[in-house]
């Protein structure tokens, strides 16, 4: 439905070297859609089967309905990667599936695209199962027309809905690509698709408040939670494009701080914490010795080491090597380092080339620039 956010879930299998994952949300609307199916909509439209049958109907819906949600997100996540953009994977989850973007569309034409694939090959799932039900629909058994005509149905409502030109929708995304072509303006693209998610987001939550007063208590409740959804993708999204275009054209050595604070491997934790920590106020620091960085060690660490072994202890015991998680190198683009350290919740990252601490870049900082740029600028 919509490829915003990354959505923590675990791990089922993968697909076209796509990670597909269920979040635990993700359980409470199968077992609903089930359960629906099963005593309430197969029973109106098949009359006379068994019990078993309509769980088993019920089932088999439920399953093809988010087997054609993989489909829909893993047409996204593929055009992506044909316009060379990384994408995480996919994520079932409360509200439907997710395709996890690791960054915006470099183009209007891969926005485009992009957006359109999904809500296509829904269509055509839906198309597959009227054709079937068309030349099959005198030899096929009640249960399995039933489901057919259920999913090519709900595939066809899904390519409607997601069409709505309201972001993150894929209409939304639809209409921002052609905003973007016209305009050749990311930013006021953005704020007018999102603008309009949002208020389609407010309209959800308001007819939600109506079922409720009419006494539909589940049906008020699931449309004000999706307007809920909507508006608040529509903000991420749109302060996700003002953080890109505030730090646009900037490395990460414009941000760092080259007055950095080190410390010597060979100090105990004890001095670490009172020498350092309790005196800078920093959660991490570089670890330094002769000139040439070794890592890092963290407050994380210092917290699983015993008190009664902090004068006995030692920094390069405990130092994190240096990696890509934890350095970058000075020219690195500065919105990617962000991006990437919203994701892997990180607040500082050392900044070095050749083996050498230049300066620390921290989250703080690039919040702060963003803020008064926004604040100046508009």
């Amino acid at each position: 439905m919509v490829y915003i956010m990354k959505i923590k879930g675990k791990k089922i299998f993968k697909i076209l070297d796509f990670e597909v994952k269920i979040d635990p949300s993700w359980i409470i609307i199968a077992l609903l859609i089930t359960w629906s199916l099963a005593s309430g909509l197969f029973p109106s439209y098949y009359e006379g089967l068994s019990s078993s049958t309509y769980w088993l109907m019920g089932i088999a819906g439920a399953v093809l309905l988010f087997a054609s949600l993989i489909a829909h997100e893993l047409t996204h996540s593929l055009v992506a990667r044909r316009f060379g953009m990384p994408m995480h994977g996919i994520t079932l989850f409360i509200f439907g599936g997710v395709a996890e973007m690791g960054e915006e569309p470099p183009s209007s034409k891969a926005e485009f695209y992009m957006a359109l694939s999904g809500p296509l090959i829904s269509v055509f799932i839906g198309l597959i199962f009227h054709i079937a039900l068309i030349f099959g629909g005198d030899f096929l058994p009640a249960p399995v027309e039933g489901v057919m005509s259920y999913l090519r149905w709900i595939n066809w409502v899904l390519a409607a809905f997601n069409l709505i030109p309201a972001f993150p929708l894929d209409g939304g995304r639809v209409l921002r690509a052609i905003l973007w072509t016209y305009k050749k303006d990311l930013r006021w693209s953005t704020k007018i698709a999102t603008f309009i998610g949002s208020a389609f987001g407010l309209l959800l939550s308001i007819l939600g408040v109506f079922y409720l007063i009419l006494g539909a208590f589940i049906g008020g409740i699931w449309w004000i939670l999706i307007g809920m959804f909507i508006r608040n993708a529509s903000k991420m999204s749109y302060d996700r494009v003002i953080m890109k275009s505030s730090l646009s054209g900037k490395s990460v050595a414009y941000f760092m701080n080259q007055n950095t604070v080190t410390v010597e491997p060979g100090i105990t934790i004890y001095n670490l914490v009172y020498d350092y920590i309790y005196r800078y106020h920093f959660k991490m620091f570089p670890v330094v010795e002769d000139g040439y960085l070794k890592g890092c060690i963290s407050t994380k660490e210092v917290k699983k080491i015993p008190r009664d072994d902090w004068g006995s202890q030692k920094v390069e015991d405990f130092t994190e090597p240096t990696s890509p998680e934890n350095t970058v190198p000075p020219h690195t683009d500065a919105g990617r380092v962000l991006m990437m350290m919203k994701q892997k919740n990180k607040s500082r990252l050392m900044v070095a080339e050749s083996g050498v601490i230049l300066g620390i870049i921290t989250l703080k900082d690039m919040l702060r620039h963003i803020s008064l740029k926004s604040d100046l600028e508009g």
